[in-house]
């Protein structure tokens, strides 16, 4: 079966690990609907979301390379809600950004923000990675 980090494993290193890539307090609310940890609910959910991550990461740059900018929200606001709910607090902030941003005529696909957000993809990536072992 064909891994679906790939997209972000390509990147250039995006800068050092650190806890607070996933918020702890964002983790224990989603574990709350699975106190005894029994159907391993934290698990599947972060697993289901870096596939999507994956997946939208690599549309989004994509679309950036094809100047595509109503991609670029669209991905940015799928991004979005979903960050936030498994604790990619920074990564969700930087995808409200580049949504807000990306209709606008001045914002050009090799806008610093989106290379952050990017960046940001490849920290949260590996962060859920590191939280689940796996590769």
């Amino acid at each position: 079966m064909k891994s679906h980090a790939t997209p972000i494993a390509r990147c250039v290193d995006a800068g050092p690990l650190d806890a607070a890539t996933l918020d702890e307090a964002a983790l224990a609310r989603l574990g709350e609907l699975d106190p005894a940890g029994a159907s391993g609910l934290v698990e599947r959910v972060l697993k289901t979301y870096a596939l999507s991550l994956a997946r939208l990461v690599d549309e989004f740059t994509r679309a950036r390379a094809e100047g595509r900018h109503e991609v670029l929200r669209r991905v940015a606001h799928t991004l979005k809600s979903s960050s936030a709910s498994v604790g990619a607090i920074e990564f969700a902030a930087l995808c409200a950004q580049v949504e807000a941003s990306s209709g606008a005529p001045e914002s050009a696909a090799s806008s610093p923000l989106i290379d952050a957000l990017l960046l940001e993809s490849q920290r949260v990536s590996r962060a859920i990675q590191a939280r689940i072992g796996t590769d």
